[in-house]
């Protein structure tokens, strides 16, 4: 627990683990003990509202979820939670208990409570759109990772996740491996939460912050800056735009590909055009297969794997995925229990299959790596068949 006061304001921060027994005690007892004027906590709208609102993932349209573009958005939310909903299993405690033990001790002593962090989606999209191609590849082989480990960890291992000298290992073992990601994830969420926090404090008054214990070094540095009455929350809630290279890059392929086939045409007559439009067509095709038959996918969605990837390499607005999701999900139908188990099933392999919410976004995501390597082989293929 760390005691600050800026600008008139005293502001407690209330570091946890997120799935600690402890964490939800010391938040109790620290509201209690205070008694502060105001509560804040490291929630946003969105994932406030799924806390309260049990049926939640029943009003998800899957459909909708692919046509918006948002399946990868989608997946990353899932696969990002379903690490610590399993080590909050293991230990008997839900993700986000100490917060909800927050708002519900404040509501209990007619405290007013405030949601101090940033939209997650707002947070997502802006890791997305700091990386280039390889540290997306990292990152999306690191939330792969974190979907399948099978590594548990005890209630005391969980409980020295609070020790400052631990976590900033780990933040500056993140800043390494993935240092846009820690940017947008870690020290943006700073700032964003240490405004917030001091915009909610009233003056004069006391304040209790509920955080997770990584945020406390940042936000005590930023509030014992005496410039966070300045912070401008706008750069930092905005998506970046896109450089020149991020908007065409969607058109790269489609101009290579096409491109070496009518040179092919050109230089080569009809027969070699074709030959290298049908090893395309088998390369994109034949992987995106590939991925929807790792994934399980119903026969149907294999042969609009197979046609549909061309489609969406063509198409810089639709995705390779995407008509093998939609198909997927379209055959197979979610049910009311895979919304009511989604947050259960996202913690095993197992779970992640029979899922048909789940199972669809898999099938979106492998069949749309499928397709994505298959383009990256053909071209050096295609030129080969061109220069022989």
């Amino acid at each position: 627990m760390e005691r600050i006061s800026v600008d008139g304001r005293e502001i407690i921060l209330v570091g946890t683990a997120h799935v600690s027994r402890e964490s939800i005690a010391e938040v109790r007892k620290t509201i209690q003990d205070e008694a502060p004027s105001m509560v804040c906590v490291e929630l946003d709208e969105g994932r406030y509202q799924s806390m309260i609102e049990k049926d939640n993932w029943s009003k998800l349209n899957v459909m909708k979820v692919f046509r918006e573009g948002k399946g990868f958005l989608l997946m990353a939310n899932l696969v990002l939670g379903s690490f610590q909903r399993r080590m909050g299993n293991e230990l008997g405690v839900k993700p986000g208990e100490e917060m909800q033990a927050a708002i519900d001790t404040a509501k209990e002593m007619e405290i007013p409570f405030s949601l101090a962090d940033r939209e997650i989606q707002i947070t997502l999209r802006r890791a997305w759109a700091k990386c280039n191609f390889w540290n997306k590849c990292k990152l999306l082989a690191t939330l792969l990772a974190s979907a399948f480990t099978t590594e548990k960890l005890t209630q005391e291992e969980i409980e020295g996740l609070k020790n400052h000298n631990e976590l900033d290992g780990m933040m500056a073992e993140l800043a390494n491996y993935l240092p846009s990601v820690k940017e947008a994830l870690i020290d943006e969420r700073d700032a964003y939460l240490a405004k917030k926090i001091y915009d909610a404090a009233p003056e004069g008054g006391k304040t209790v912050a509920v955080l997770g214990a990584g945020h406390i070094p940042g936000i005590k540095r930023i509030l014992g800056g005496n410039a966070v009455s300045t912070l401008d929350l706008g750069t930092i809630e905005a998506i970046p735009p896109k450089s020149f290279i991020g908007k065409h890059l969607n058109w790269l392929f489609p101009i290579l590909i096409l491109g070496l086939i009518v040179i092919g045409f050109i230089r080569a007559g009809a027969d070699v055009s074709l030959s290298m439009l049908l090893r395309w067509l088998l390369l994109n095709g034949g992987l995106a297969v590939l991925g929807s038959i790792i994934a399980l996918a119903h026969p149907l969605t294999l042969l609009v794997s197979f046609v549909g990837a061309p489609i969406g390499t063509l198409s810089p607005i639709l995705s390779i995925g995407i008509f093998a999701g939609m198909t997927e999900a379209w055959v197979r139908k979610p049910r009311v229990e895979d919304a009511e188990n989604i947050n259960t099933d996202v913690t095993s392999i197992k779970g992640m299959y029979k899922n048909r919410i789940i199972h669809a976004l898999l099938v979106f995501f492998l069949a749309g790596i499928g397709g994505a390597i298959g383009n990256i082989i053909a071209v050096p293929s295609l030129a080969g068949l061109l220069f022989k």
